[in-house]
C-alpha cells in the first residue's frame, strides 16, 4: 500500500515532477519510521527515527529529490541514509544509489528494510559521509540529509561535471539553508540558495588526511 495522499499533498505544494510524486505515491512511509509512529507515517512532517535523528518531511523528500533533475539512468550518492525512506525513493528514480549512514545502528536497519523491499540497486555503507564514496565516483547527483556548515570538498571533487548537489547548510543552532550546486562542464560550482530548512547536524570527521 503506497501513499497516494502524500503525493496528491506534494502536487498542491508544487512538486511537479511526475516521477517523484509516482515514487511518493509508491512507497508506504509506515514501513520506513518506528511501530510506535506508524499513525503519524502519513502526515507531511518529520518523525524521530532514533538516535537524535529524524525521517525527512514527505515535502523536503520531493522537493530534494525533484532539484537532482533525475531521468533515470543516473548514479546518486546519498548522505544520511537513515530509515531510509530517501534513498528508496532515489531508487525508484535512478540507476544506483549509493547510500552511507554514520550510525552503525541506522545503517544495519536500513540495510535490512531496504532489502526486504526490494531495493537491490541501494548499496549501502556504515561510515562518515565526510568521505563520500571514492571508488563509486563520480556520481550525477549527491543529496546530503544532514547539515554541514559548508560543503566537504570531497563531495564537491565526487560530483561529475554537469551534475547537481543539494544540501542543507548552516549551524544546528542557527537558521539552515538548503542549496542546490551545480557543476558545471568546466568543472566551475554554481550556488543556488533554494528554501530555509532544519535538519540535525552532519556528524563526522570533517578534518580529511
Amino acid at each position: 500500500m503506497g501513499d497516494q495522499q502524500l503525493a496528491d499533498l506534494q502536487r498542491t505544494r508544487g512538486i511537479t515532477d511526475e516521477r517523484v510524486l509516482k515514487a511518493i505515491s509508491f512507497l508506504d512511509r509506515q514501513d520506513f519510521v518506528p511501530s510506535e509512529c506508524a499513525r503519524e507515517a502519513g502526515a507531511d512532517m518529520p518523525i524521530p527515527i532514533g538516535h537524535g535523528q529524524t525521517i525527512s518531511q514527505p515535502y523536503i523528500v520531493a522537493y530534494m529529490t525533484q532539484e537532482l533533475h533525475l531521468r533515470g539512468d543516473e548514479k546518486v550518492l546519498e548522505i544520511g541514509t537513515g530509515s531510509g525512506y530517501q534513498a528508496a525513493v532515489l531508487a525508484l528514480m535512478c540507476a544506483e544509489v549509493y547510500s552511507i549512514e554514520i550510525v552503525p545502528e541506522l545503517a544495519e536497519s536500513a540495510r535490512s528494510r531496504l532489502w526486504a523491499l526490494g531495493f537491490l540497486n541501494v548499496f549501502m555503507r556504515q561510515g562518515d559521509g565526510h568521505r563520500g564514496w571514492p571508488e563509486a565516483a563520480p556520481f550525477d547527483g549527491i543529496l546530503v540529509t544532514a547539515a554541514p556548515e559548508q560543503i566537504p570538498d570531497v563531495l564537491l571533487n565526487q560530483l561529475r561535471p554537469g551534475g547537481r548537489l543539494i544540501a542543507p547548510l548552516g549551524p544546528a543552532t542557527d537558521a539552515q539553508e538548503l542549496v542546490l550546486v551545480r557543476k558545471g562542464d568546466n568543472g566551475a560550482n554554481r550556488y543556488e540558495e533554494l528554501l530555509p530548512v532544519r535538519f540535525v547536524p552532519m556528524t563526522g570527521e570533517s578534518d580529511l588526511p
